[in-house]
């Protein structure tokens, strides 16, 4: 349920990183440790691309090129989502990804929910290519020209922001390169961390 006062509305933790530094796999076991409800904003538009919407063609077209797709159909998605959901605790994977994205964001969503931080998976970019190369989902993405385009946009456009983000105490950095349960141990200190409003 969203809006309300402050102790009705929902929790968010952003989760962004590079793509393929593991964002989705530390969701899952984050989901299974504490009862959040997971929605990968990447998930969501190719949903809404499968579905036949007005949009899914201009979605389809952004995810093939790397590029952003536009705050609003996005924005839309994600809360339409938090909505089916009465007991609000959410991990938003994969957005924002850029200054409009925040600038829609917190146009549309800020007094709705309570942003507790944000969590910063870093890794190299050739470690990131080999996971998602080997991911093997059939995302019409995964795969080299595509990853590279996703990359340059993710340095561009998303860095400034996770920088925004630390410059407000808001952000957790985390090491995704090594393995899964090792970066969850890391993940898990950044809840105790934040759970007890610690910067």
């Amino acid at each position: 349920m969203l809006g309300g006062d402050s102790l009705t509305k929902p929790d968010v933790v952003f989760v962004l990183g590079p793509p393929g530094a593991g964002k989705g796999t530390q969701c899952q076991m984050i989901v299974q440790k504490y009862g959040y409800t997971h929605l990968s904003a990447g998930d969501l538009l190719r949903a809404e691309r499968a579905s036949g919407s007005s949009d899914g063609d201009l979605i389809e077209s952004h995810i093939r090129g790397g590029t952003i797709v536009p705050v609003a159909i996005t924005v839309k998605l994600l809360a339409n989502a938090m909505m089916k959901v009465t007991d609000g605790k959410f991990l938003i994977d994969g957005f924002p990804r850029n200054e409009d994205n925040v600038a829609g964001w917190n146009s549309l969503m800020h007094d709705k929910v309570n942003l507790k931080f944000v969590l910063f998976y870093e890794c190299n970019e050739e470690e990131c290519l080999k996971r998602a190369l080997s991911r093997n989902q059939g995302r019409s993405d995964d795969n080299v020209d595509s990853f590279r385009k996703r990359i340059q946009t993710y340095l561009n456009s998303t860095m400034p922001i996770v920088n925004s983000f630390k410059g407000k105490g808001l952000l957790r950095n985390i090491d995704g390169s090594t393995d899964p349960e090792s970066v969850f141990l890391l993940t898990q200190k950044c809840f105790a961390k934040g759970e007890n409003g610690e910067e």
